[in-house]
């Protein structure tokens, strides 16, 4: 996906399209997704590993909370990816996230995930560029032992513009359900916007070898939600798995 260009790509959905109906397209899709994790539990031959990215507010929890809400949660795991422990520190980067990939027949979904070792780390300058380039080579080779392996990644940019990321911010500020989110960090790191566009970006052009990025418009949530689902139910549905017969 080489030179993708955020300021060029709409954060919101087409005005053409009606939200009521798109809503609904994307109950059906949720109960579609109920079957095929089923079946991929059933079946026990692929898992699903699904990558969540995005600027704080983008509306990653949503997506794991709304998308999957009709997913038997056996099946299913949500995994966050906070700041390091002093454990993980005194590992290679990918040692907590390797431990964290999915079995066969899961549905495993990261809330922020190994990207920000060559996010975070990079906009503020806690590692230096050799040790970027380094990473992004770690990480297509391990994405590409998932795929060949069984694991399906599918990993997701949510694109939310400056300007709706600071309504969602503020909302915190005033909305009681929402307080428990208010963090102080996610406004001052609003300043180095620009800087993570240009880091966002670079990982894009990049890290695309065991599974490409999909850019997808988080300003409204509906329409962020029927993609992530389409793109879900589509991918399954090309496992073409079936239900094993009786074990004689």
């Amino acid at each position: 996906m080489p030179n993708i260009k955020l300021k060029t790509i709409d954060s919101r959905a087409p005005k053409k399209l009606n939200k009521e109906h798109v809503k609904k397209e994307t109950q059906k899709l949720k109960f579609k997704l109920e079957e095929l994790q089923n079946l991929l539990y059933a079946e026990s031959k692929h898992a699903l590993l699904i990558v969540l990215q995005g600027m704080d507010a983008s509306g990653k929890d949503g997506v794991a909370k709304n998308v999957f809400d009709a997913v038997n949660p056996m099946g299913c795991r949500v995994i966050p990816f906070k700041k390091p422990t002093e454990l993980e520190m005194k590992h290679d980067f990918l040692w907590r996230i390797h431990q964290q990939v999915p079995e066969k027949g899961m549905i495993n979904i990261f809330n922020r995930s190994h990207y920000e070792d060559v996010l975070i780390q990079r906009v503020h300058k806690w590692v230096d560029e050799k040790t970027i380039k380094q990473r992004f080579a770690h990480i297509n080779n391990f994405e590409k032992l998932l795929s060949e392996t069984g694991t399906v990644v599918l990993k997701f940019y949510l694109h939310v513009s400056k300007e709706e990321q600071l309504i969602r911010l503020q909302e915190r500020l005033s909305d009681k359900t929402k307080m428990w989110k208010h963090n102080e960090e996610d406004l001052k790191e609003r300043e180095f916007w620009n800087d993570y566009m240009k880091a966002y970006e670079d990982v894009f052009d990049n890290c695309c070898t065991g599974a490409d990025w999909n850019i997808i418009p988080a300003d409204q949530n509906w329409y962020k939600e029927y993609l992530i689902a389409k793109k879900v139910v589509e991918t399954l549905e090309s496992l073409k798995m079936k239900f094993p017969g009786l074990k004689v």
